[in-house]
């Protein structure tokens, strides 16, 4: 396991390689050091130019975030990715956005160029990937009941709406971030049907056979309420929870139960790394290394 850093190691670094990081306050948790130092090391064994790469970790407070960017920079890293809570708060610091990101409004990725920082988001296609894999399913031409109306589900919001979902129907406790959510993703939904709803007052015109996916917090702890009653939708092709621990939550545990496929986060983080790590190095990644590296966390 890689140690945490801070900024202050940054005082007498001297890492002649290729050097890579993640960005979060936390940091403990992350997992992507193992995904990546595993993923590296066997693209090593066919193209010697990555036995030099590695990924670090940073504990990185919010305040601290724009230091951080200037001086890991002028260290030479050559690319970041950020979690909690940085993603939102690079988005104006840095030289250049990805235009799949713009509507967005996050970074996860940033590459070091000339310019500065140019940022990606890269949670969609995790998103995009682990439904494909997991559940068989297609974003494009597929209903989507989306819950959650915070940065996460903007980031999977934006993803439906950019593969052509067929209709993208948003459910949110709070109705003020339900609306504002809406209403930023006018600008690209082009003919696609955006509607939104309260869990607690399903409507009767919700799309059959749609994709439920849950973007909110409602599972991280076993206390946690179910974020919708499934009982209350029609029948729905499949439930993805982007939590991935527990790899069980009870929105799983009742849907399965009702014999309805699902599928956690775990794949969605795994595919999100990948395209990380094809952003920097412009090479195939082997994805079964990153989920060797999972499995052994």
């Amino acid at each position: 396991m890689e140690p945490i850093l801070t900024l202050a190691d940054l005082d007498n670094w001297s890492f002649e390689g290729t050097a890579l990081a993640v960005l979060g306050h936390p940091i403990k948790h992350s997992i992507s050091p193992a995904m990546h130092n595993t993923a590296l090391a066997e693209m090593s064994e066919t193209d010697e130019r990555f036995a030099s790469w590695r990924y670090f970790r940073f504990d990185v407070p919010a305040e601290d975030l724009p230091l951080a960017l200037d001086r890991l920079n002028a260290a030479g890293f050559f690319g970041l990715n950020l979690t909690v809570p940085h993603k939102v708060l690079a988005f104006d610091r840095i030289a250049g956005i990805d235009d799949r990101a713009q509507p967005i409004g996050a970074v996860n990725t940033l590459r070091r160029t000339t310019a500065g920082w140019h940022g990606f988001n890269t949670d969609g296609y995790g998103l995009a990937t682990a439904v494909q894999e997991d559940l068989g399913i297609n974003l494009s031409n597929t209903p989507i009941i989306l819950l959650g109306a915070g940065g996460a589900a903007r980031g999977a919001a934006v993803e439906c709406l950019q593969r052509g979902c067929a209709s993208l129907h948003i459910a949110n406790r709070t109705a003020a971030n339900r609306d504002k959510l809406i209403a930023q993703l006018q600008p690209i939904k082009g003919d696609i049907p955006v509607n939104g709803f309260s869990p607690q007052e399903i409507p009767a015109d919700l799309p059959t056979n749609a994709l439920v996916i849950n973007a909110t917090s409602a599972g991280l702890k076993p206390e946690d309420p179910l974020p919708i009653n499934l009982v209350a939708l029609p029948k729905p092709c499949g439930v993805f929870d982007m939590i991935y621990n527990p790899a069980e939550t009870k929105l799983l545990a009742a849907t399965a139960a009702q014999g309805i496929p699902t599928a956690n986060g775990l794949s969605m983080l795994i595919h999100q790394g990948v395209r990380a790590l094809e952003i920097w190095s412009d090479a195939t990644v082997p994805v079964a290394a990153m989920r060797r590296a999972v499995a052994a966390t």
